[in-house]
């Protein structure tokens, strides 16, 4: 049997409607009528003690013969005349329940045609006649396979398209639902034909039933249990290779068919989090500034043209990277993040997603890992919402994988990061952000780290006054209950919490940058300087295959992340406070408003600035931070085996002194 893993190398193919709509008659087909047979099994199950009610009911739906014919199109048109007998056309629910279950079917007759091709089982059904035993049992073993898949599709699809409209609680219905009495993987044709016959059995039920919303809650139920059935089946299922390794996306729609993966656009909730302002995060001044950016570019995302007019100007960050030693407030900047981005939301009646990595991630289980990781992500490509996912102790589940020790759970984690956040999954709208936040950044994978397109440090309180308004923040408080409590004289010339305002523009805060730091990357800098000026292009091809020679690993997707990193500064302005007040005025207008007047406001703010500059000082910054977590790991270790060697010698030394 095969097991669900090989989550790289995938690639993805093209449901075309053109192909779906050739299909459609056959899925009519089956609503209009199918037959089956109940297995002895079904039959019996009049002998449970449960069965006086519905399975009872389901057990003699065929009243005794052999073969029963059931149309569900027929049952919905009898639904319909007997709980709204005046209506003239069909309810709105009963309509979506209808044309959704014959999309589902219209799907998954194309993935079963689809497997059949991929896996060589049409090949078989030709030289069915004339197989060996061999070829019979892998025949046989593949028809069920697809037959598994096709119904998998079906229902996912079905719940796809319901589920948006379903009853918030179908925990009444639940309790009615008394599971499904078989489901059969023979053929294709037997497996839709059972599943569609007790699906109508029920519909059929006058304990049900009672009104036109019950039909499409109902049938979430009935198709949600389908999907748990195939999935409790699969691990018995051969030949799965083309299903895991590959994916299928509809023609002009976020359907995706990943494996055996389903991932509904409402299933993420969003998690609770501390209220935190950035006026208490003390320090951080880098750090502040990004996220109050992130914040102002989310905002900007249009739901109805489904993209962010910061994308298209080159200043938005799908993925960034915050990084600074224990204790310097990086849980604390999250919750900022997460505080700001909800109250804009629910000012703008905008839906939020404050969506953080789970701790529990990692699994024993082959292949468990990639499948939790994927579970996590496709939330994220939901273009109806603004989403914040932050990973905090990101080295924790995204480490080094060329690192000894490291478990197969944490490359498979990696594996499907990558492929979600540049590759033909990496589908980003411009409403979501991943935020790495480590305390190790030499740690991360390097291919992780090749992905984050903005970084800051958070490095905590660094100056006096940072220092004076932490320990008020703490006092405060007492002063608050007990006002002559806290007999201290405060400072002369400083007003508490001044400096942890945030700054206007990057070039507030990184205007000492000059050169590079780091005495390899300063050395090279100060070599291709001699012969090629700063202002010329051709510098930073000189610097960058330099760059290269000292670091292998440095590659054309690091020269992308500085371009992105300029862009950013080029967009490094305020919206107007005009705009938060009134909504109408930016947030609410369409697409191209918003555009043009932040092309607008862009070209306001770039005339105060220097585009050579600018570029030297992201290089500048770019390579030394490079730099910084290539070596840090190194000299981490060394410093530690100097620690080492220090305890032993003074160990040494103070035996002695006592013989």
């Amino acid at each position: 049997m095969t097991p669900i893993k090989k989550m790289e190398h995938n690639s993805t193919f093209p449901i075309k409607n053109a192909e779906l709509a050739m299909l459609r008659d056959e899925a009519s087909g089956f609503l209009k009528s199918i037959q089956w047979e109940q297995g002895l099994r079904a039959k019996n199950k009049d002998q449970n003690p449960k069965d006086d009610s519905i399975l009872l009911y389901l057990s003699r739906a065929n009243n005794g013969s052999n073969m029963h014919v059931t149309s569900v199109s027929k049952t919905i048109l009898a639904l319909k005349k007997r709980l709204l007998p005046d209506s003239i056309a069909i309810p709105v629910y009963l309509n979506q329940t209808l044309y959704a279950v014959q999309e589902g079917l219209t799907l998954g007759v194309w993935i079963k045609d689809s497997y059949n091709d991929a896996s060589g089982l049409s090949s078989l059904l030709e030289r069915r006649a004339s197989l060996d035993h061999q070829g019979k049992r892998e025949f046989e073993s593949k028809m069920h396979t697809s037959s598994a898949f096709m119904l998998f599709s079906m229902a996912y699809r079905i719940q796809w398209m319901l589920k948006p409209h379903a009853s918030n609680d179908v925990s009444v219905m639940k309790q009615k639902f008394a599971g499904i009495p078989e489901v059969s993987l023979r053929t294709p044709l037997k497996a839709i034909s059972c599943a569609l016959f007790y699906y109508d059995k029920y519909l059929s039920h006058p304990d049900i039933i009672h009104t036109d919303k019950d039909v499409l809650d109902f049938t979430v139920v009935y198709f949600e249990a389908l999907l748990d059935e195939i999935r409790l089946r699969k691990s018995t299922l051969e030949y799965t290779n083309c299903i895991v390794d590959r994916s299928y996306k509809l023609e002009g729609e976020e359907f995706v068919i990943d494996g055996w993966q389903t991932v509904f656009s409402d299933a993420a909730i969003s998690v609770e989090f501390n209220n935190v302002r950035f006026e208490q995060i003390v320090g951080n001044r880098d750090a502040k500034h990004f996220a109050r950016r992130l914040t102002e570019r989310m905002l900007s995302y249009d739901f109805v043209a489904k993209k962010n007019p910061f994308q298209e100007l080159g200043g938005f960050m799908p993925v960034f990277m915050g990084y600074g030693i224990p204790g310097t407030g990086k849980s604390m900047l999250i919750a900022a993040i997460a505080t700001r981005l909800k109250e804009h939301c629910d000012h703008l009646e905008i839906p939020f997603l404050f969506h953080p990595m789970p701790d529990t991630l990692i699994s024993t289980f082959q292949g468990g890992s990639a499948e939790k990781m994927v579970d996590w992500m496709k939330p994220l490509q939901d273009p109806t919402k603004l989403i914040f996912a932050p990973i905090d102790d990101a080295e924790n589940n995204l480490q080094e994988r060329t690192t000894h020790g490291v478990s197969a759970g944490v490359k498979e984690v990696i594996g499907v990061f990558l492929r979600y956040t540049e590759g033909a999954y990496a589908v980003n709208y411009g409403n979501s952000s991943i935020g790495l936040f480590t305390n190790l950044p030499e740690m991360l994978d390097k291919a992780v780290i090749s992905r984050v397109q903005g970084r800051f440090k958070i490095d905590g309180a660094r100056s006096t006054h940072d220092f004076l308004d932490q320990d008020y923040l703490w006092w405060r408080k007492l002063q608050e209950t007990m006002p002559d409590f806290v007999n201290m004289d405060h400072p002369t010339n400083y007003e508490f919490l001044k400096d942890q305002g945030l700054v206007k523009n990057m070039g507030e805060i990184l205007h000492r940058i000059e050169k590079p730091t780091e005495e390899r990357v300063l050395a090279a800098y100060e070599r291709i300087e001699s012969m090629a000026k700063t202002s010329t292009h051709e510098f930073y091809a000189l610097l960058y295959k330099e760059i290269q020679e000292i670091f292998p690993f440095f590659s054309s997707r690091d020269v992308r992340n500085i371009q992105s990193a300029i862009s950013l500064r080029l967009t490094d302005f305020d919206l107007e406070k005009d705009w938060f007040e009134n909504p109408e005025r930016y947030f609410l207008k369409d697409y191209q408003t918003k555009f043009n007047m932040l092309q607008e406001l862009m070209r306001a703010n770039m005339k105060g600035l220097n585009f050579a500059e600018i570029r030297r000082q992201e290089v500048v910054r770019y390579l030394d931070n490079v730099a910084t977590i290539a070596d840090t790991d190194f000299k981490r270790k060394v410093e530690g085996r100097i620690n080492e060697l220090n305890i032993e010698l003074e160990a040494r030394s103070q035996f002695e002194g006592k013989n």
